[in-house]
C-alpha cells in the first residue's frame, strides 16, 4: 500500500494504519532529529522530539496535500520545525543539566583499537557537520543520510534548488576543510622526525 492511500484511508477514519505509516518513517526520521540535535549536546531527547513529531503530523494530516509535497517531504519539514522550536526553548530557557532530565550514558565496554580509530574518524565528521550553520547542516543531512533529492530538500527547508545546491556545496567545502588537518597530520605524521639534508 503506498503512503497516499495510506493516507486516504487513515482520513477516511481508519486511524489504526497511522503506525504503520509512522513504521515507515521512524527510523529516518530519529536519525535525522538526532542529528539536528547533535551540535547543541541534546541528542537524548531525539525520541521525544520524534513521537512529538509524529503526533503533531497525525493531528495535522487532513490539512496535508500530496500537490503540495510528498508525505516524506512534509514528514521532515515538521521535524524539523519541532527541532528548531525545541532548540529556541531549550536557549531561552538555559536549563541545567540536573534539571534537564537527560542523564548521560557512558559507554558500556571498551572497543578494540581498530574500531576506536572508526569511531573517532566517524566522530570527526560528526562534529565538523555539527559545526555547521542549521541551514547547511540540515542540508547535508537530508542529502547525505536520508538520501532526499534538490527538491525535497528546497521544500523541507523552504529554499529554492539553486540555494539548496548552494547549501550543499558550502557545507560539504565547510566540512572538508575542517577534516583536512587532521588527515594532513596523519599521512605525514611518520616523517616528522626526520631531519633535512
Amino acid at each position: 500500500m503506498t503512503d497516499s492511500q495510506m493516507i486516504r484511508e487513515i482520513k477516511e477514519g481508519n486511524t489504526e494504519l497511522y503506525s504503520e505509516l509512522m513504521r515507515r518513517y521512524q527510523r529516518k526520521i530519529l536519525a535525522f532529529i538526532y542529528h539536528m540535535l547533535k551540535s547543541a549536546h541534546m541528542e537524548l531527547l531525539a525520541e521525544d522530539l520524534c513521537s512529538e513529531t509524529f503526533y503533531k503530523a497525525f493531528r495535522s494530516l487532513n490539512s496535508f496535500r500530496e500537490v503540495d509535497a510528498s508525505f516524506s517531504t512534509w514528514l521532515y519539514t515538521i521535524a524539523r520545525n519541532t527541532v528548531l522550536s525545541e532548540l529556541r526553548k531549550q536557549r531561552a530557557g538555559s536549563v541545567p543539566l540536573e534539571e534537564s532530565g537527560i542523564v548521560p550514558v557512558a559507554p558500556n565496554e571498551l572497543a578494540p583499537e581498530q574500531a576506536i580509530l572508526r569511531s573517532e574518524k566517524v566522530e570527526l565528521v560528526r562534529e565538523a557537520i555539527n559545526n555547521l550553520p542549521e541551514k547547511q547542516r540540515s542540508a547535508l543531512i537530508l542529502r547525505e543520510y536520508d538520501q532526499l533529492d534538490y527538491q525535497e530538500i528546497a521544500s523541507v527547508l523552504g529554499q529554492s534548488v539553486s540555494a539548496v545546491k548552494s547549501l550543499l556545496f558550502r557545507a560539504r567545502s565547510s566540512v572538508k576543510s575542517q577534516l583536512e588537518p587532521y588527515f594532513y597530520e596523519q599521512i605525514y605524521e611518520p616523517y616528522e622526525g626526520m631531519k633535512s639534508r
